[in-house]
């Protein structure tokens, strides 16, 4: 088995584990899918071979289970081979899920060497202060899966891609990342339907986005952020009215989360003393050059003050866009918003 540690990143889990290396608990939970169901994946078929399973692997589901048949099972010893396998899947779906998981403790405590015990939870993530997470941490390994904010998607959507081969642009990346966002397992599915369209070239591109998911490459919140930071009132507001006639595709909502991130960045990199490009691409925290061609533009043409007011716009456009001083349709308001953007000072 391997040296006990209370953490680790997912990166660091498959890189043990693709070296034979085993911890004889694995609490895996949190509200990101994804890399939770590619680690009980890669456990599933790292940690016993496909011939040992049917003596050495059980499979436990929380609706179904008691953790008196789970502790039972885990405290065996494996029928001719190494180790055996135990997960509980679903744990979070078990009546009295959290006090249910205390009773782990006294095993945990104990954990069996001969034995991978695996518990998937769910959802929120268990406090780590609690008796059995400490628990689990000191028996072998805690991996928590937080759901990522959407201006975190664009790194793992780049790494999915090479590591199936694909090749996509900065621009390809943001128009995924904007109008499909996570969770990772939705994202990255679109991308498989991405990798099947586009053949051999194993080449996304925005037209292809454009053609195949239904994402516009010329009317969404991008090229909208591109056309303000250049002060391009005729396009922002063409982009604009587009999205009125196409609701359900952009809802203002997802509109609104753009400019407000776009112009908090944009006060931070206009009130930074060092704007070259390696302090900007670290302060607003980019991992492309090409994401920061707007932010220059936009420091170019709006001051910090003016930013600022704008700022104060758009809180107020959400509150108004909630019925609050307010009864007009959403992208009235909008039209609004994009004309106080170029006329405050």
């Amino acid at each position: 088995m391997a040296k006990k540690t209370a953490t680790g990143s997912f990166r660091e889990i498959i890189t043990e584990i693709d070296n034979g290396k085993f911890h004889p608990v694995y609490l895996l939970m949190g509200e990101e899918d994804y890399y939770i169901d590619k680690l009980v994946e890669k456990l599933e078929n790292s940690v016993i071979s496909e011939e040992e399973k049917d003596f050495n692997s059980m499979i436990f589901y929380g609706a179904d289970t008691e953790i008196k048949d789970v502790i039972s099972r885990a405290q065996q010893y494996p029928l001719m081979a190494e180790r055996q396998l135990v997960i509980l899947k679903e744990a979070q779906a078990m009546e009295k899920a959290k006090s249910q998981l205390e009773k782990l403790v006294p095993y945990l405590n104990h954990a069996n060497e001969k034995t991978v015990l695996v518990i998937v939870y769910k959802g929120e993530s268990l406090g780590a202060t609690t008796g059995f997470v400490k628990a689990a941490s000191e028996a072998g390994t805690v991996f928590k899966s937080e759901r990522l904010r959407d201006y975190q998607l664009s790194g793992p959507v780049s790494d999915y891609c090479r590591s199936i081969s694909l090749k996509i642009d900065d621009r390809s990346i943001s128009l995924l990342c904007e109008y499909i966002g996570s969770p990772l397992s939705k994202l990255f599915g679109e991308i498989d339907k991405l990798k099947l369209a586009a053949g051999k070239d194993r080449i996304i591109t925005p037209d292809l986005i454009e053609s195949i998911i239904g994402i516009s490459k010329e009317y969404n919140t991008f090229e909208l952020i591109k056309a303000i930071s250049v002060r391009d009132y005729a396009s922002s507001m063409k982009i604009v009215n587009y999205f009125s006639k196409n609701p359900r595709q952009t809802p203002g909502v997802i509109i609104v989360a753009s400019l407000f991130n776009y112009f908090s960045k944009l006060f931070i990199a206009a009130i930074s003393r060092d704007k070259s490009d390696a302090a900007l691409l670290s302060e607003l925290d980019l991992k492309s050059s090409f994401a920061l061609t707007d932010y220059k533009n936009g420091v170019r043409n709006y001051k910090a003050g003016t930013i600022d007011s704008i700022l104060h716009a758009l809180r107020d456009h959400d509150a108004k866009s909630k019925g609050i001083g307010s009864t007009q349709n959403e992208f009235e308001l909008m039209k609004e918003l994009i004309y106080k953007i170029f006329t405050l000072r």
